[in-house]
């Protein structure tokens, strides 16, 4: 077994779509598709870095970071 199987040693963020890409640019349509969100409400821990970082910021209207 690996050490990274059991333990959370890395941060992540929970990403939630609270609205719809219908409407908006294709490359944002893309980018809620990259990070796993495709249908509202969806919910997505992801990797807390600079890359996942940009992306929130590329489609902030569309999501919101939740708290734990």
């Amino acid at each position: 077994m690996s050490a990274a199987k059991g333990a959370k040693s890395a941060k992540t963020l929970k990403v939630r779509q609270i609205r719809s890409g219908i409407g908006f640019e294709k490359s944002q349509k893309a980018t809620l598709r990259a990070m796993g969100l495709e249908k509202l409400g969806r919910v997505r821990e992801l990797p807390d870095n600079a890359a996942v970082r940009g992306m929130v910021a590329t489609v902030s209207h569309l999501v919101v970071i939740e708290k734990d």
